[in-house]
C-alpha cells in the first residue's frame, strides 16, 4: 500500500478504445488504485469515470484543427503564420484546461501517457511541457514511442516544437520508456535518463473461460464451423504488415478467414484499401470486425452484440502478429495471456527484450518461408503440440509481465517523482 495517498492525473490524447495506450494506462491506473492513489484523466476522449474525468475535444488528436495542424506541420520543412497561430492559440487553451484540471482535482502528480513522447497533438505537448514548468508538479512521462520512431514524422516544420516537448528535458520529469531500445535512443538523442517498465498484463489471475455470451461470435462475424479462425489484433496501419497474415491464409491451404478486430485509427484508410483489395487479389476472406470489438462487452445502434477483445482471442485459432516495428508489443502479452498459438514477426524489440526469456512462436523475419506455413499447420493440427507451447508461454508471462511488476516498481517510481521535483 502507498504510503500516501496520492491524486494522480493521467494526461493524454485520448483514453479510450482498444489502443495500446488506453490498454496499457488503464493497467497503471488498475495498480496505482490497488495501491491506494487515486486517478483522475484528462483527454480529448475518455471512457473512463465521468467524475473523475476532465474531456478537452482539443486535446484529441482527431479534433479537425489538430489535424489541419498536423497537415502542414508534417508535409514540409516551412510551416505558415497561419499554422503557428493556430499552434499557439490551441497551446493557450490546452494549458489553461490543464491548469484548472490540477486545480479541480487537487492533483500530486502527473502521468502522461505517450502526449509528450510523439507530436499526435503538438499543442498538448507544448501545454503540457509550459504547465509542468510553471507549477513544477512532479511528472511521469510515460513514453510508448517517439517521433524519431515513424517515418511520417521524418519530414517536419516543427523541429522548435519537437525539440522543446518530445521529450521535453527537465528536472521534475522522471522519463519511462517499455523496451531498452528506447532507453539507449532516448539517452543518446537527448541525453535524459529513463526507466524501462516493460507493458505487462494480469497473469496472477488467468482470464475466465469463454461463455455463453461470446459462443455467437464466429457465426455473427461469418465463420463457419470447418474455418480456422485467424485472429489479427491490432490497428489497420502499415507497420503491422497484414498483407502477411493475408498472405498465410492464403497459404495454409485450409478452409481459413483472418478476422481484423482494429480499425485504421489516426492513419488514414489508405492501407485498409489496399489490404481489401489485396485479399480480393489472394482469393482470402477478410473481414474487418472493428465495429464489434471494443475494451468491454455492449450493442451496435442497431442491437447487434459487440464482443470484448478477451472473446476475439480465446475464440481464435492462432493469432497473427506480423509486424514490422512495436514499441514492445500488445497483443503479443494478450495472445500469451489468451493461451492462444502466436504466428508473428521477431521484430527488434521482440528480438532485443522478449524472445532472450525463451517463449515459444511460430517466427518469422522479412517474409514467411515454407517453414512458416509447415510449422503453423503443425501447431494448428496437433493440439497438444499448441497446449504445451501455450502453456509454457503463459508461466514464462507470469515470470516476467504480471501486474506484480508494476506492484513493484509504481509506488516507488510515483514517490521518486514526487521527491525529485520539490
Amino acid at each position: 500500500m502507498a504510503s500516501k495517498s496520492y491524486r494522480v492525473g493521467f494526461v493524454s490524447t485520448r483514453f479510450s478504445g482498444t489502443d495500446g495506450v488506453s490498454l496499457e494506462s488503464a493497467k497503471w491506473s488498475d495498480v496505482l488504485t490497488q495501491c491506494g492513489y487515486t486517478c483522475f484523466y484528462f483527454a480529448g476522449e475518455s471512457d473512463r469515470p465521468a467524475e473523475r474525468s476532465r474531456v478537452v475535444p482539443e486535446a484529441h488528436f482527431d479534433h479537425p484543427d489538430i489535424r489541419r495542424i498536423n497537415r502542414d506541420l508534417f508535409d514540409d520543412r516551412r510551416r505558415t503564420p497561419e499554422t503557428s497561430h493556430a499552434v499557439h492559440k490551441l497551446w493557450q487553451h490546452l494549458k489553461m484546461a490543464l491548469r484548472e484540471f490540477i486545480r479541480d482535482f487537487q492533483l500530486d502528480l502527473l502521468l502522461v501517457e505517450n502526449a509528450l513522447a510523439i507530436p499526435m497533438n503538438v499543442p498538448l505537448g507544448l501545454a503540457l511541457t509550459e504547465v509542468i514548468a510553471e507549477t513544477n508538479i512532479p511528472t511521469i512521462a510515460h513514453h510508448h514511442d517517439f517521433a524519431w520512431e515513424r517515418r511520417r514524422y521524418a519530414v517536419t516544420a516543427a523541429d522548435d516544437y519537437l525539440q522543446a516537448a518530445f521529450p521535453p528535458a527537465m528536472s521534475n520529469i522522471h522519463h519511462v520508456v517499455i523496451n531498452s531500445f528506447g532507453a539507449r535512443q532516448l539517452a543518446y538523442r537527448t541525453g535524459m535518463r529513463s526507466t524501462l517498465i516493460p507493458n505487462v498484463m494480469d497473469f496472477e489471475n488467468p482470464p475466465d473461460a469463454p461463455d455463453d455470451y461470446s459462443a455467437s461470435l464466429r457465426q455473427e462475424l461469418g465463420l463457419s464451423p470447418d474455418d480456422v479462425f485467424l485472429l489479427q489484433p491490432t490497428r489497420v496501419v502499415p507497420r503491422k504488415r497484414i498483407e502477411r497474415a493475408i498472405e498465410l491464409a492464403r497459404r495454409l491451404h485450409l478452409p481459413s478467414k483472418l478476422v481484423i478486430s482494429h480499425s485504421s485509427g489516426d492513419e488514414g484508410d489508405e492501407y485498409l484499401t489496399y489490404l481489401a483489395d489485396y485479399a480480393k487479389v489472394m482469393g482470402v476472406e477478410v473481414i474487418f470486425a472493428a465495429d464489434r470489438f471494443a475494451y468491454y462487452r455492449g450493442r451496435t445502434t442497431d442491437g447487434r452484440k459487440i464482443y470484448s477483445l478477451a472473446d476475439a482471442y480465446q475464440r481464435a485459432d492462432l493469432v497473427t502478429y506480423p509486424s514490422h516495428v512495436e514499441g514492445f508489443g500488445n497483443a503479443f502479452l494478450e495472445a500469451i495471456y489468451y493461451r492462444q498459438p502466436l504466428l508473428m514477426s521477431t521484430y527488434e524489440i521482440f528480438r532485443r527484450d522478449i524472445e532472450p526469456k525463451g517463449f515459444e512462436v511460430i517466427g518469422f523475419d522479412e517474409f514467411i518461408t515454407r517453414q512458416t506455413i509447415e510449422h503453423a499447420r503443425r501447431v494448428l493440427n496437433d493440439r497438444s503440440l499448441a497446449a504445451r507451447m501455450v502453456e509454457h508461454n503463459y508461466q514464462l508471462g507470469r515470470q516476467h509481465y504480471s501486474y506484480a511488476v508494476l506492484r513493484q516498481c509504481l509506488p516507488r517510481l510515483v514517490q521518486q517523482s514526487c521527491q525529485l521535483a520539490f
